[in-house]
Order: structure tokens, then sequence, then C-alpha cells
């Protein structure tokens, strides 16, 4: 894929430590719904910050506020050393959004697209048009510059639509659920792109509902419901804090559940629970623990069809925090 080129006129890097993303106290209300109750939450620059919560949790509405498209009812925010507010028409200089449809023009070419963005941003003619086959060949876009985008897959429409997030070469860039209704392959392409941004200097600010998403491409998680951060910090130190080390029993009778209940009980803090013919139990210690949870087993007469031991996932942290097993597309309060 071909490196994107240094900006034209260069702009100015964020100064000193400041984060380049910072958000204060962010509050926002729709009528009666409070979409945002203080919301807090900051990056330092060259990371992906990944932005997660159940439906309604205010997920958009915050990038909404942080790409100046929405004005916070309280509470302060800057993005690249600039303040969303005041700062507003320099800022849209410096960022990139891809939200969660394309947002192309069906009816121009590829091409056509991406020089309209460009112009826009106030690139001559001949240089938007130089960036945008920049920008084609590193989507493999280039064959198809000159179809209109209404012939492009959903796959290709939303690469083009990241593809225009980036020709003015944003130091922050926010996508909000970049890779909804993508396939397989194409959601890797997206993964692939995002890493290689990020490798090359650019900060990202990430909503998704798929949850692997965010464990791969998020160096750091913050995770809000109701309008409020309820929990932050790495991938890592998130699925730690649901209790460390799972262990997994898959028994050949499902009657025997109880009695497979009563013997793994001494090697945990919390009591086992049993679903069906599966029984979950969160290990004090994690050597030695398949070994000794099989001995328990066989000395109560209980039959074992499989045993795995399994690290908390971020779908056991959202139940944990939530209630919720995932995360889903945003309900219309939150896009309001």
């Amino acid at each position: 894929m071909t490196a994107i080129a240094d900006p034209a006129p260069p702009l100015r890097a964020v100064s000193g430590n400041e984060p380049a993303i910072r958000a204060e106290g962010l509050v926002k209300t729709f009528g009666d719904v409070r979409a945002l109750d203080g919301v807090s939450l900051q990056a330092p620059a060259g990371i992906v910050l990944g932005l997660l919560g159940p439906n309604g949790a205010g997920k958009t509405t915050t990038v909404r506020i942080l790409t100046t498209l929405l004005k916070p009812d309280a509470g302060t925010a800057r993005i690249a050393g600039l303040d969303v507010v005041r700062d507003a028409a320099a800022l849209r200089q410096r960022i990139g959004l891809a939200g969660q449809y394309a947002a192309v023009d069906e009816n121009l070419t590829g091409l056509e697209n991406l020089v309209m963005v460009g112009r826009l941003y106030g690139a001559r003619r001949g240089e938007a048009q130089r960036r945008g086959r920049e920008l084609l060949e590193r989507f493999d876009l280039l064959d198809a510059h000159k179809r209109p985008a209404r012939t492009y897959s959903g796959g290709m429409r939303r690469r083009l639509d990241l593809a225009a997030a980036l020709v003015a070469k944003p130091p922050v860039l926010f996508l909000d659920e970049p890779t909804t209704g993508l396939d397989p392959r194409s959601r890797l392409d997206v993964w692939s792109t995002v890493e290689e941004l990020v490798a090359d200097g650019t900060t990202v600010l990430l909503t998704t509902q798929y949850l692997e998403e965010a464990d791969r491409l998020a160096d750091t998680i913050v995770v809000i419901d109701h309008g409020r951060v309820i929990a932050e910090g790495t991938p890592d130190t998130l699925k730690d804090s649901t209790g460390g080390e799972r262990l997994e029993v898959l028994l050949l009778d499902p009657t025997a559940a109880p009695a497979a209940v009563r013997a793994l009980a001494p090697m945990s803090d919390q009591p086992p629970t049993a679903d069906g013919n599966t029984v979950h139990l969160a290990v004090r210690t994690r050597t030695g623990a398949i070994v000794e949870a099989v001995r328990r087993l066989d000395d109560s007469s209980v039959q074992v069809d499989d045993i795995a031991l399994r690290r908390p996932t971020l779908d056991d942290v959202f139940l944990s925090l939530t209630g919720h097993t995932s995360v889903g597309p945003e309900d219309a309060e939150d896009i309001a």
C-alpha cells in the first residue's frame, strides 16, 4: 500500500505533553434524556482509545461532541490542542471522521469523491487528485476509481468512506463503528489499516460493536453506560478485574452438575456455577488448576468430556459491568 505523504500545509503538532484527546465533564441532554452525564476521558498521541458501552450508552453523542458536530451543555474537550467549541472551524481541519454508515456521494466515482473532499479542505485540484489516487491504492480501490460509488459493494463503500476521512492527513481520527456490516475479510482489512495509521503516529478513537475488534486494536478502553464512565483501563486490566482465570468443565452427564459444583467449590472464593452440562469456576491460581480439578472430579466419580482454563473476555467484562453480554448499534436517543 502507498504510504501517506507529509501533510501540506503542515499542521501544528500537539504541544508538550497535552493529550491528543481530552474531555472533562461532558454533559448533553436531549429533552428529558441525559445522554451524557459528566463523561471524562483522554488519550495520548499515537494510540487507539476504544469507547465501548451498551445500546444508548452515549458513545455516538460523545463522538459528535468531540468532532464539533454537537455542542456540549457542560464540560470541555480539546482535540489536537484545540477546543471543540471555541476552535471548531480550525479543529475540523485536523480531524477525520468515519461514521456508522458510509457517507459517500453515490453519483460520483471513487476518485471524484476523494477529490471533492480534498477540495473542500482547500487543496488544489492536482494535489487533491494525487492524494485521492494514493488513498485509492492504499484501500485497494484503484481499479474501481472510475466507477460510480453506487456500484460499489458495502465493503468498498466503507473503505472509500475511511479513505475520505484520511484525505487531510488528520493527526486524530474518529471511527464510529467503522466495520459494522462488513464481511470478515473487509473487517480484517480495516483493522490492518488502523494499525498502520497508529504506527505512523495517528491517534484513533474507536467505537465498535465487535468486542474482538476492541480487544485487538485498543491500547486503552473507556466503558460508558447511561452517559457515565463506569470503567477504564487496558483490555488486560479490564479482563483481570472480572476475577482472573476461569475453569470450564464440560460434563458427560448434565445430572452430575451438582456433584461437580460441590467437588470444585474449594478451588474458588466464589461458588461455581452450572449451565446445563457446563460448570464454570473462577480459580484462585492458574498453576495446576486443571490437574487439581480433574483429581477432585475423579474422586467424586464425575465423568468429564472436556476441561479448559481460559482468561476472561471483553464479553465477560461487559456482563460484569453492565449486565449486557455485548454492545450493539446505538439506539435513537444516542444518535439524535
